[in-house]
């Protein structure tokens, strides 16, 4: 392989390690313990010095907290009690749906919820249809039962209370995007993370058992204020399922700001996106596999950047090959 093409194919192979490095790899400086649920779950609770409380049908255990047992008609959730003030952060949550439902016959899934609201049980699995800020779905069972999509599905929504989340179509009106993705009665880890940066909104599932993150949600133009609550509720209907979650760890993420952006209220932010298209247009392969996402503005950057460096070190190369060859011809005239 000429030199030039080596180091053309190194370059975009750093390039490419940079956009998927964007997943922390779990730094314990940045872990923010005040905001996440670890085992054995110390500080759950409800005195006042916990940092998690539960409603409902919560279980806590030492190796799991079960959200919602395989039974009809159950609601649970857990909340933490400390508001959240960081401006970046990303959660990991690992978690596992199971049951003795077999396809389409289980449901209805859980949500991870990061709202001014906390403790308010509600119709939508478990908590309340009006909220102020962002939702992340894992529905199980199609309640719409469209063609377009299959289910489980993973789902974004932000609202600032006055748009509620249509539990009847599963809440096409108003997401963001989604996801197909099999998370029921897996052998293995299933994680979900979730991560906002600048006005960025990020979901990755790792549901394969290959350790590697894959790209669900990827939209910007996000404003989510400081100073609310994660949580984490299930539900179950006249179809069932065990919904446990295993851990939820925060991650504080080290970005700067411009000195507007830092002189900020950022707890007077209202909830809202600034869509490029209709949430509705955001329609799911049928197939069940991820959905393929377009190139967004910086990634065609970093690859347009890429090929250029690529042809100017290969034409410096070129360059410097040619003069070695001149020199070594004049030696033998």
């Amino acid at each position: 392989m000429p030199v030039c093409h080596r180091i053309l194919l190194l370059l975009c192979l750093l390039n490419f390690s940079s956009v998927y490095s964007d997943i922390t790899d779990g730094n314990a400086e940045h872990l923010k313990r005040e905001h996440s649920l670890i085992k054995p779950y110390q500080g759950v609770g409800t005195s006042p010095s916990s940092q998690w409380d539960f409603w409902g049908s919560t279980l806590v255990t030492s190796q799991y907290v079960r959200l919602t047992p395989d039974e009809r008609s159950k609601q649970g959730s857990i909340w933490n009690t400390v508001p959240c003030y960081l401006k970046d952060w990303e959660m990991h949550v690992q978690f596992k749906i199971h049951g003795s439902g077999k396809k389409n016959l289980h449901g209805d899934g859980f949500a991870i919820w990061y709202t001014k609201e906390r403790l308010h049980p509600g119709p939508v699995f478990g908590s309340n249809a009006h909220f102020h800020g962002l939702v992340i779905f894992i529905d199980t069972y199609p309640n719409d039962e469209a063609p377009d999509r299959s289910f489980p599905y993973i789902s974004a929504m932000v609202s600032n209370g006055s748009l509620p989340y249509d539990h009847g179509r599963d809440g096409r009106s108003t997401e963001l995007g989604g996801c197909s993705a099999e998370v029921r009665n897996k052998d293995h880890d299933t994680y979900l993370a979730i991560r906002y940066s600048k006005g960025r909104l990020t979901i990755m599932v790792d549901v394969d058992d290959r350790n590697d993150w894959k790209e669900c949600i990827d939209i910007g133009g996000v404003r989510l204020p400081t100073g609310y609550y994660f949580g984490a509720s299930a539900a179950t209907g006249d179809l069932s399922d065990n919904h446990d979650i295993i851990s939820m760890k925060m991650y504080q993420l080290m970005v700067e700001h411009t000195p507007e952006e830092d002189n900020q209220d950022w707890t007077k932010i209202e909830p809202s996106v600034s869509l490029l298209k209709s949430p509705k247009d955001n329609v799911d392969d049928p197939t069940g596999n991820f959905r393929s996402t377009p190139l967004t503005g910086w990634k065609v950057f970093l690859l347009l950047l890429c090929a250029l460096l690529g042809i100017v070190v290969c034409a410096v190369v070129g360059a410097v090959v040619f003069q070695k060859r001149q020199e070594r011809n004049k030696r033998f005239y």
